[in-house]
């Protein structure tokens, strides 16, 4: 399989696709902070287990579903490339943002077992009100990859490969996130993403190679080539 470049960007894709949104959705049934204290430097010490599992399954989660997202993009060759094209841009910066934002878990921990709950988040925002970081890592890169999945969706449902109903299960997911506070809603908000997600890898895996490979546009030259 790894020599056969059809075959191996299919089921790299149809996979990713299951498993990178699967993985945020563990993340936040197991992260303490969606059941504990929302201040994380409380919740975290008070299971530094779950806290580290979380965030591991995050960080794996987000970078994995960079490849998912190219390999999606794949499926608006035909039709709505333009939307396919900058959906996949915001999604892979956007992902790749929100998975180096993870380093500062182990912070938060380690202020809130060194420190009272409002001197450890006293310390955290001043370390992220730094304008370098406030603009260089958060703001507005952290919330791309919330907009620009549903939007790629979208392209994938008018390319003809999605019915309706898998852009707005991961828009009300995905972007209802942001209407509720990180807490216990937004374990069935992040489930429904991965239940539309999980659909399309399921029918890139069973839709063979040959129609995949049939996405690719070959140049004029080519095309009129006899080989």
């Amino acid at each position: 399989m790894l020599r056969d470049q059809v075959t191996f960007r299919r089921v790299a894709a149809g996979v990713l696709l299951i498993v990178a949104p699967l993985l945020q959705a563990v993340a936040v049934a197991v992260d303490p902070g969606t059941w504990g204290d929302e201040r994380e430097a409380v919740s975290f010490g008070a299971n530094p287990a779950l806290a580290q599992a979380q965030s591991v399954l995050y960080h794996w989660s987000w970078m994995l579903m960079v490849v998912a997202v190219i390999g999606l993009t794949h499926l608006t060759r035909r039709r709505a490339t333009r939307l396919g094209h900058v959906g996949g841009a915001l999604a892979v910066i956007g992902y790749l943002q929100l998975s180096g934002l993870l380093i500062v878990d182990p912070v938060e921990w380690w202020l809130g077992r060194h420190h009272s709950p409002e001197e450890a988040q006293r310390i955290l925002d001043e370390m992220m009100d730094l304008p370098g970081v406030t603009f260089g890592f958060q703001l507005p890169w952290m919330f791309l990859g919330f907009v620009g999945l549903p939007l790629l969706t979208v392209a994938v449902w008018r390319a003809g490969f999605a019915g309706w109903w898998v852009p707005v299960l991961v828009a009300a997911g995905y972007l209802g996130g942001f209407l509720v506070s990180y807490g216990p809603l937004t374990v069935p908000l992040w489930a429904a993403p991965a239940v539309a997600l999980g659909f399309l890898g399921l029918k890139v895996l069973r839709m063979g190679d040959d129609e995949w490979a049939a996405y690719y546009r070959l140049s004029p030259e080519r095309e009129s080539s006899p080989v």
